[in-house]
């Protein structure tokens, strides 16, 4: 299968989705839409991918191309293709499928745990842990959309992750970030590492290998059930 990303600044990639990709045998192909790439046609790809990044969802005067890429995601969302969605990516399909974005009382940024809802379903189960720690950086939450499963919570922000129609999952933190991602994230963000209850320090969110570990795992197992639907 080939899968699309939608890129929107040049310091956040694919992180572990793409050491997937050329482990499975998956191709990839990319429209990075700060370098004013083309999008492509829905026949091009069997599954999208939507990156995160520093602007919000209403930002168009500022990023003009965010109003092509909501029309695209929603032509692929009506042609039955999986997509994932992380961070801004899960926030836009949100804002697609009608539901509200707006800012979390909180920033939340590092290393915070997340507990996955009674309506998970059964599918899901094996796939998505109970309680993971994971990787967050965002300010912006989203109400769920009609029709969608919630799957996760934080203390910090209740609507962490959803599932619309077994194929589409929106993830507001970050499971593809690896050590060797979250550098250039850091470099060029660092500017809201700002005492708050939940946003760790540069040192909190590096330190310790063995959390990117377990949720790149995470993510191997999401990318696995995505390219079956």
């Amino acid at each position: 299968m080939n899968i699309h990303w939608l890129q929107h600044v040049p310091f956040e990639g694919l992180g572990t989705i793409e050491k997937w990709a050329e482990r499975t045998g998956h191709t990839l192909s990319c429209t990075r839409l700060f370098d004013g790439d083309l999008l492509p046609h829905l026949d091009q790809f069997g599954m999208l991918v939507v990156m995160g990044g520093p602007m919000g969802i209403y930002d168009e005067q500022e990023y003009p191309w965010l109003t092509a890429e909501k029309s695209f995601i929603r032509a692929t969302l009506d042609a039955g293709r999986p997509v994932l969605g992380i961070c801004l990516g899960a926030q836009l399909i949100a804002d697609v499928l009608g539901a509200r974005v707006f800012a979390n009382k909180q920033k939340e940024i590092g290393w915070f745990p997340v507990t996955r809802t009674d309506a998970v379903p059964s599918g899901l189960e094996g796939v998505l842990p109970k309680n993971q720690t994971v990787f967050h950086w965002h300010g912006d939450t989203f109400d769920l959309p009609a029709d969608a499963v919630h799957l996760y919570s934080s203390l910090a922000c209740r609507n962490q992750a959803f599932l619309y129609k077994d194929r589409v999952l929106a993830l507001q933190f970050h499971l593809e970030t690896t050590s060797e991602s979250a550098i250039p994230l850091i470099q060029n963000c660092r500017n809201e590492l700002v005492p708050g209850l939940s946003i760790q320090t540069e040192r909190e969110i590096i330190e310790g290998i063995e959390k990117f570990a377990r949720i790149n795992e995470t993510m191997a197992r999401i990318l696995e059930y995505m390219t079956s639907r």
